[in-house]
């Protein structure tokens, strides 16, 4: 069916008239057939083009010639008073009934109100319940009263279900291939029409793709999301009977949005009944039962990445100076991804911030959505100069710094990336104690390479039911790959302890665990960093397959003076600090930030400045906290 939407001009009749015209015209020919008028025709005389509502509904429904004087007949009765004359029942009532339309409609049958044909099969009309057949009050939908008026609007009773997706204005070159190839599936006539499966990762470019195929082929897409997805029998033959009428009436597609979860038996049942363009969207298998047609899609590789950030940024993409080498080699964003942050750049760039800056914080700022409900953003500040460790323990962060920024270089251009298919992601264990410096490094790391750091808790990760870890580190990792967010994992021994002999299922499923979040990080293109307490509690098997293992000791005493030195800043009002002094403390660098600090209270609250006294009565509170009595060789002298 052509727009009925289309707007009126001065030199012709709109379609929306015409069909008004013809519409009046067949209910005032039926009204006569009703009266026994000899004059009156069967339907079918003169006809519009494009067709007018009614007759697309019977060409759609395969309505025969009384079928569809009944359903003017039910139209009539709501558009028209004088059809209640024409239709009272014996009884006085008035009332489209069965009886009127077989006694007084041209070429009547039997079957027409049978549930299998048109009528009752589309729900094309509703009947009287608990009447005879031939007495029960017929009334047409309301959907389809509507239709025949002219608005043709998706039915109202799957609002709260269904969501129209309009093709995207930005596509990728391979996934406007994939449409294209769909697209020709579905306009082959000669063939059953199979169910396509679009996985991968990117569950917004499958959306885009999916409703390029569909606007190829003139065709709405609607997205139903799995957790929407009718559970019961009713429901569920519902859903099919009223999307099968919609995909034929708008017309449109349906694609249904698994995301993370698995293709289910709802789903399944969905797919083997629905007759229309169907998409399921899933990163798994879909194991339907008819013909399914099974694409892979990936979020766009860098060179894509860069022609659609150039037709996303417009006029200002002349300003980008190979500022998109960076940005592609961080963030592998989709291109919906994309589309979006190439707003906010623009909105940045036109309050004055540098083109490459633009797009790199707002590259940051669109991963943050997807990771600030799973897990805790930290905010870095410190920088080398905060760092009190042995010289090859900086050296190794450094070299992990520069791995980070140069992998697209040694990857992509130097060709390495081909020869080590596996284990291109920079995977790094910090272990020593707590108030090492752990923490403080990763932080130190994001803030030299610009980039956000967020804290998973790998004990609250965990999970104890069978299954759930995995889908919880898949979660995080699918949110972080479009940012190139650094991942901290605390706790890495409550999940890369040594793995158990397979005694029952959770044993199997603990190492399938382990192994999950392994295979992540090796192919995961940012850094993840993994912290512990105590190295020696983790796998060994698990060790060997990180990139960098960074051993961070307890700080001996020039360390710790150094870090002394640093704990307290210049601006603050100090008198006579001895630093060799606070240095035979024997505490890390974490509680000596904590004592300067807490010092630094006292010491402003008594109105001065920060004495020895302070950090003295900081250090007994900080020895209470941690529960070690403090010594008195480590405080002599102090005050």
């Amino acid at each position: 069916m052509t727009d009925i939407d289309q707007p009126a001009t001065d030199l012709q009749t709109t379609w929306v008239d015409e069909n008004q015209r013809y519409l009046v015209a067949e209910l005032s020919r039926l009204r006569r057939q009703l009266a026994g008028e000899d004059d009156a025709q069967a339907s079918g005389g003169a006809t519009m083009s494009p067709p007018a509502a009614i007759d697309v509904i019977a060409d759609i429904f395969e309505l025969s010639p009384f079928e569809r004087d009944i359903l003017l007949l039910c139209a009539g009765m709501e558009m028209d008073a004088q059809f209640a004359v024409a239709c009272a029942k014996p009884n006085g009532e008035r009332g489209a009934s069965f009886a009127t339309a077989l006694g007084k409609l041209a070429e009547p049958h039997w079957s027409a109100l049978t549930p299998a044909r048109p009528l009752r099969r589309w729900r094309l009309i509703e009947m009287e319940q608990n009447h005879p057949l031939t007495s029960a009050s017929l009334r047409i939908d309301e959907r389809i009263l509507h239709f025949l008026a002219g608005i043709n609007l998706l039915d109202q009773r799957l609002w709260p279900l269904l969501t129209i997706h309009a093709p995207s204005r930005v596509m990728a070159a391979q996934h406007q291939t994939l449409a294209n190839g769909i697209a020709a599936c579905w306009t082959r006539p000669s063939l059953p029409r199979a169910v396509v499966h679009l996985g991968g990762d990117d569950p917004a470019g499958a959306e885009d793709v999916a409703a390029a195929a569909a606007a190829a082929c003139g065709l709405q897409l609607f997205v139903l999301r799995i957790e929407d997805v009718p559970a019961g029998a009713a429901e569920l033959e519902n859903f099919v009977v009223l999307w099968d009428r919609e995909a034929a009436l708008l017309p449109a597609a349906l694609l249904v949005q698994c995301g993370d979860g698995a293709v289910n038996a709802n789903v399944r049942e969905l797919a083997a009944r629905i007759r229309g363009p169907l998409v399921i969207a899933a990163r798994e298998p879909a194991r339907l039962r008819g013909p399914t047609l099974s694409l892979e899609l990936a979020k766009p590789d860098a060179a894509e990445q860069k022609r659609l950030w150039q037709a996303a940024l417009g006029s200002h993409g002349a300003e980008l100076d190979g500022a998109l080498d960076n940005v592609t080699a961080q963030f592998r964003l989709t291109a919906r991804g994309i589309a979006v942050a190439g707003s906010a750049v623009s909105d940045r760039i036109d309050v004055g911030e540098p083109v490459a800056v633009a797009i790199w914080n707002a590259c940051r700022e669109g991963g943050r959505r997807g990771l600030d409900e799973l897990a805790q953003r930290i905010a870095p500040r410190a920088v080398w100069d905060d760092l009190v460790l042995p010289a090859s323990q900086l050296g190794v962060l450094r070299q992990i710094a520069a791995q980070v920024r140069q992998r697209t270089r040694v990857y992509d251009e130097w060709g390495f990336g081909a020869r080590h298919l596996r284990g291109l992601g920079v995977a790094v264990l910090f272990s020593g104690q707590s108030g090492t410096g752990k923490t403080l490094a990763a932080e130190v790391l994001a803030n030299e390479l610009a980039l956000d750091l967020y804290r998973i808790d790998l004990s609250s990760v965990v999970s104890k039911y069978i299954g759930e870890t995995e889908k919880n580190l898949r979660r995080v990792f699918d949110a972080a790959e479009e940012s190139g967010t650094i991942l901290l994992f605390d706790e890495a021994d409550a999940l890369f302890g040594k793995r158990s002999e397979v005694k029952d299922s959770h044993d199997r499923y603990a190492n399938i665990e382990v192994s999950y979040l392994l295979q992540r990080m090796e192919a995961y293109r940012g850094l993840a960093i993994l912290t512990t307490n105590l190295k020696s509690a983790l796998d060994a098997s698990f060790q060997r397959r990180l990139r960098f293992i960074v051993n961070f000791p307890f700080p001996d005493l020039d360390q710790r003076e150094a870090i002394w030195q640093r704990s307290v800043p210049a601006a603050a009002p100090t008198d006579a600090l001895d630093f060799g002094k606070l240095a035979r403390l024997n505490v890390t660098g974490g509680s000596i930030r904590n004592i300067a600090l807490n010092a630094a209270f006292l010491a402003a609250d008594d109105g001065g400045s920060l004495a020895m006294r302070h950090l003295l009565a900081a250090a007994h509170a900080e020895s209470a906290k941690l529960e070690r009595p403090l010594a008195e060789t480590e405080t002599r002298g102090w005050t």
